[in-house]
């Protein structure tokens, strides 16, 4: 029986985890499976093409929030080509409310949950012509501490390749498909290590993403591999979610140990508003959260990226101000994103709750709440694209550190900048120029800032343009 693994990732950058755990599974149980891989930019007449070559028998789709739509028509396609062939759905978007999809005329089979021994019972199934129902629901994979890293140890095809230690996740944010898990189970700290230096035999410059969803959730096993990760023999870089609060002395200080590049922490803060996070469960003091973050950020030898959500319950756009900016020198990336309703997740049951409003397609992000408009939620987008034009381009270090410490709040001058450009181009962040964007905040900040500063300024912009731009610098700069 011939099966093909089909993964559509957001960008060239990223790898597909879960059709690798799928192929891992099959393989221990005697089925070789072949693994096609694309993104979201690739032409979708050159995806179909790649999997109608291979007229397989059984074409396993691994669907998520952002490729679920892409997935569907080159699902429905592909079985207009090829009749004959079983499609089976699976993934976090088809695991909940799985009615949208068992009805579709293309889809054989959809997959909920974790799919290793669903996928395998599947396979079997068809091989002996037997009728399967249109649902199987994935149950927790036995063997997944014994199943290894899923990677060839050849050079990878992208900058960023995923390792799983443990999976669920022990709180219950409502916001999160990770609140339906049972509980956490793990690699010990031993085996993972094992395999991180197995990854580390794969050649090229790559950063290994451990997607597990609170990293130290148990906090000895997490210095442990911490620990072990200082030695030499691990290069590569590695990025880590964890939970702040979590950290205790030790573990700050097996932290500061880090060469500057090895180690990059991802921390979900999401709101200092201590009604919203009750609203949704999130049961962690935001001020712990962010002293631990001021704290790692400090010592510079881990890369700290902070997590804000924009659209949560009672966050209107005073209080998500006061949160960007407890949280805006509390690290070095900050993201800032928005509300997802998904499937399964108790945020979306409770919507009406709190007058929310979203999108009817993936990837049900938040459209408007009672204390936030639509208009608000318009300008939070065009301030995070700008965010990420400014400081996270890391083009106007020099520019930023002058002027936001001359400012008592960093949301505002985002959030009136915003206005100025829509006043003064009436077009969007993206569509400006940098050329063009040096001289627009040079001429904002000096309206911002009183004149004995601007001489300053203007130098602080030309170093950054110097390290930017290799044209003439804008008139006045």
């Amino acid at each position: 029986m011939k099966i093909v693994l089909f993964a559509l990732n957001g960008s060239y950058a990223h790898s597909a985890l879960s059709v690798r755990c799928l192929a891992t599974a099959l393989l221990a149980a005697g089925y070789e499976s072949e693994i096609i891989e694309g993104n979201l930019r690739d032409r979708t007449r050159a995806l179909l093409a790649a999997l109608v070559e291979k007229h397989a028998d059984v074409y396993g789709f691994s669907c998520y929030i952002w490729n679920i739509d892409e997935m569907l028509a080159l699902a429905a396609d592909l079985k207009a080509l090829l009749p004959a062939c079983r499609i089976v759905l699976g993934g976090p978007e088809v695991s909940f409310a799985t009615e949208r999809f068992k009805q579709l005329p293309f889809v054989d089979l959809v997959i909920t949950g974790e799919g290793e021994e669903q996928m395998v019972a599947a396979v079997r199934a068809l091989e002996a012509g037997e009728t399967l129902p249109r649902v199987l629901c994935g149950t927790p994979d036995a063997q997944f501490a014994a199943r290894g890293i899923h990677y060839a140890k050849t050079r990878p095809v992208t900058p960023l390749i995923y390792y799983e230690s443990a999976r669920g996740c022990p709180f219950s944010c409502s916001f999160c498909l990770s609140s339906a898990s049972k509980g956490v189970r793990a690699k010990s700290a031993a085996k993972t290590l094992e395999e991180l230096a197995e990854l580390e035999q794969i050649e090229g410059d790559f950063t290994v993403k451990l997607v597990d969803r609170t990293f130290n959730f148990d906090r000895e096993r997490a210095k442990e591999i911490w620990r072990g990760l200082l030695s030499k023999k691990y290069t590569k870089c590695y990025h880590f979610e964890i939970a702040a609060h979590l950290l205790d002395e030790e573990s700050f200080e097996i932290l500061s140990q880090f060469s500057a590049g090895k180690v990059r922490l991802e921390i979900g803060l999401q709101s200092t508003n201590e009604k919203t996070l009750a609203a949704v469960a999130r049961h962690t003091d935001a001020d712990a959260v962010l002293a631990a973050a001021r704290r790692l950020t400090a010592q510079n030898a881990c890369h700290v990226h902070l997590d804000l959500i924009a659209g949560l319950p009672h966050e209107d756009m005073a209080s998500f101000a006061r949160s960007f900016d407890a949280a805006y020198g509390a690290c070095h990336v900050l993201q800032l994103g928005f509300l997802k309703f998904l499937y399964g997740t108790a945020i979306r049951r409770d919507a009406a709750t709190f007058g929310a409003v979203f999108e009817a397609k993936a990837p049900y992000t938040v459209l408007k709440t009672d204390v936030l408009s639509f208009a608000d939620v318009c300008r939070l987008h065009r301030i995070s694209d700008l965010m990420e034009r400014l400081r996270d381009s890391g083009r106007f270090v020099h520019t930023l550190y002058f002027v936001l410490a001359r400012l008592p709040s960093p949301f505002a001058f985002y959030a009136e900048l915003d206005a100025y450009l829509e006043s003064a181009l009436g077009k969007e962040i993206q569509k400006i120029s940098q050329r063009d964007l040096f001289w627009h905040l040079s001429q904002f900040a000096k309206s911002r800032l009183p004149a004995d500063c601007h001489e300053a300024l203007s130098a602080h912009l030309r170093a950054d343009y110097a390290t930017a731009e290799v044209r003439r610098p804008p008139k006045g700069l």
